[in-house]
């Protein structure tokens, strides 16, 4: 279950972390915004989403990375540019420490954007 929320309630939950988490926090928001500008923001299951009709992405901090709830397609399709990050059957870890991969991050959103599309069209 979801809800829609003005992006205050999404600056709330970004601004609980310290740094670097924040910084992070706000880059993928920039990151997932740019690749899909007419989605909105949303908070699901305590965790920031976007949605374009249904959920799109998820995304959370933690102390030692970013986490990407993009569902599991992407996670299968982009499984070999995605081989030095920890993943799961439909998470991705992005380590603190390191940049994040904004192009690869875009292409999952755009991905699920696409998938999505299909899926309303059958």
């Amino acid at each position: 279950m979801y809800f829609s929320l003005t992006m205050n309630v999404i600056e709330n939950y970004i601004n609980q972390f310290d740094e670097p988490v924040k910084s992070r926090l706000y880059e993928m928001r920039a990151i997932i915004l740019a690749a899909a500008p007419q989605a909105s923001e949303t908070i699901s299951y305590g965790m920031p989403a976007f949605k374009q009709g249904k959920i799109l992405v998820y995304f959370a901090g933690y102390q030692k990375h970013i986490g990407l709830y993009p569902h599991a397609s992407p996670i299968i399709k982009f499984a070999e540019e995605l081989r030095i990050y920890k993943t799961s059957k439909g998470a991705i870890q992005f380590p603190i420490d390191k940049p994040l991969p904004k192009r690869l991050i875009q292409k999952i959103v755009k991905y699920r954007l696409q998938e999505m599309m299909h899926e309303a069209k059958k």
